[in-house]
């Protein structure tokens, strides 16, 4: 069934006047990492999709080079948390390669980069009440595919949540389902092509923008050894209205 139009459009207004209270953090030592564990304990048991033996809810990958560790923060609450994987032919660690190797590994040896969110976790003892909260959880994958001129953002989700990414991402089904080891129920595996749906994405959703600005807020790295305080980023959707979009964007 087809999006009605004014809907969509109410519902993109509305949470961009939530962004107005909405701040992203990067994280990357300390007691946010701490904080951030506690809050994919509390989600992952709330829905029983815990991993397998799992031991800790931070593994090795949460400090891989090119792995990006957020926080959303709402009125300077941590609300949600996701990890982000850019992954290329050169390096391919990700979560979904780890379930999906054939065809994560089809991508990159086409010559692709990847978008690949891991990780994603939201407190749930408010994602009832505020609905808004997966749209911005998962805003910066659009972030990064625009930052990094990524070609997919790749998806691995339950079966039951691929209508959402296909009706908000526009995403394609790479695998239907697949009986996954690692949490033992199925996944699919989705992939949403930023080159050619993009801009219909930004425009429906206005609230996927971001500047060149808080691009590399969000992405960009000095020093891996640096100890700097947690990184605080506001969302830019506001203030980079579609039509002015550089063609330089790939999105």
């Amino acid at each position: 069934m087809a999006d009605n139009p004014l809907k969509t459009s109410d519902f993109s207004t509305k949470i961009l006047e939530i962004m107005d209270h909405v701040e992203y953090r990067r994280i990357e030592n300390g007691e946010d990492m701490e904080a951030v564990e506690r809050l994919r304990y509390k989600a992952y048991k709330a829905r029983e999709v815990l991993p397998v033996a799992a031991k800790s809810m931070i593994d090795e990958e949460d400090f891989d080079s090119q792995a990006y560790v957020f926080g959303l923060y709402y009125y300077e609450q941590l609300v949600s948390t996701i990890r982000i994987h850019h992954v290329t032919p050169d390096h391919r660690v990700s979560q979904s390669g780890g379930i999906f190797p054939v065809e994560m590994d089809a991508f990159l040896d086409a010559g692709l980069s990847l978008i690949d969110p891991a990780r994603f976790a939201v407190d749930p003892e408010l994602s009832g009440e505020m609905p808004w909260i997966p749209y911005l959880t998962l805003r910066p994958n659009i972030v990064a595919a625009a930052h990094f001129r990524a070609d997919r953002v790749m998806q691995h989700v339950r079966p039951a949540h691929a209508a959402f990414y296909k009706r908000v991402f526009y995403a394609d089904t790479v695998v239907e389902s697949r009986m996954t080891e690692t949490y033992g129920f199925d996944l699919t595996l989705m992939a949403t092509n930023v080159i050619e749906v993009g801009r219909k994405l930004l425009t429906r959703y206005p609230f996927f923008i971001s500047s060149a600005s808080e691009q590399r807020m969000m992405y960009s790295r000095s020093d891996p050894s640096d100890t700097l305080p947690p990184l605080t980023i506001i969302p830019t959707a506001r203030f980079v209205p579609v039509g002015q979009l550089g063609t330089d964007l790939p999105l």
